[in-house]
């Protein structure tokens, strides 16, 4: 990256990611939550140090390691990090249908689909415990790749009765293992322009969202090149 910079992600069983400290944040008060991303600094800026200074690291580790820091030139008013903690996945809606492994490995076929994904199955590790024999052992992580995958309409509206007019095209209807490739921005922008299309047409129907024919919602995201299928 411009300016010596690096783009720099958790990588390896030690690395950035405070395992299992993030679990409060989707439901804590906004103190709580301070308190978690100052968690999650200190957690960081303790590793980083010890990378770079603590001698039972490798000689040749620690002076790499020290040649690097935050960024000078960003977040100047924050000490150099970020106002905000990048929140990866928290609260999803339990709709009437919910996106799982089995879609996104085609072991099934998805209903109504309204946009595809791609991206590998991604999961970071989330938890770390000590088995019997007195190991340390990381649990969660995994990495699966994936040819194109369809994503259903029945994925971003609620049950019937809870709401007829709520379309969730961000934190829709999805297993954990699922959500670790639906994530991505771009599939958002799908599923948020095929929500808006449902949307208008529920409104000019004068019907809810659940009973809106899905040959309608098909027939307008086709005309306006939305990629339904492969």
């Amino acid at each position: 990256i411009p300016n010596h910079k690096t783009d720099t992600n958790n990588h390896g069983p030690f690395s950035t990611d405070n395992i299992g400290m993030n679990y409060d944040y989707p439901e804590a008060s906004y103190a709580r939550r301070r308190e978690i991303i100052r968690e999650h600094e200190t957690y960081q800026q303790g590793w980083l140090y010890f990378i770079a200074n603590d001698p039972r690291v490798p000689a040749d580790v620690r002076e790499k390691m020290s040649r690097w820091g935050l960024a000078k030139d960003e977040f100047k008013d924050n000490g150099n990090w970020p106002h905000q903690i990048y929140v990866r996945e928290a609260r999803r809606m339990i709709g009437s249908y919910v996106m799982t492994e089995n879609e996104l490995l085609k072991r099934r076929p998805t209903p109504d689909s309204v946009g595809m994904g791609s991206y590998t199955m991604d999961s970071h590790n989330v938890r770390r415990y000590v088995t019997e024999k007195g190991n340390v052992q990381n649990e969660g992580d995994i990495g699966v790749h994936l040819k194109p995958y369809e994503i259903s309409y029945r994925s971003l509206v609620p049950k019937k009765g809870q709401a007829d007019n709520l379309l969730v095209p961000v934190c829709l209807s999805s297993s954990h293992i699922a959500y670790g490739s639906i994530r991505m921005e771009p599939v958002f922008m799908i599923l948020s322009q095929s929500a808006a299309t449902a949307a208008v047409l529920s409104i000019g129907k004068n019907t809810s969202v659940q009973e809106l024919p899905y040959d309608d919602l098909l027939s307008r995201l086709t005309a306006d090149g939305q990629v339904i299928r492969q």
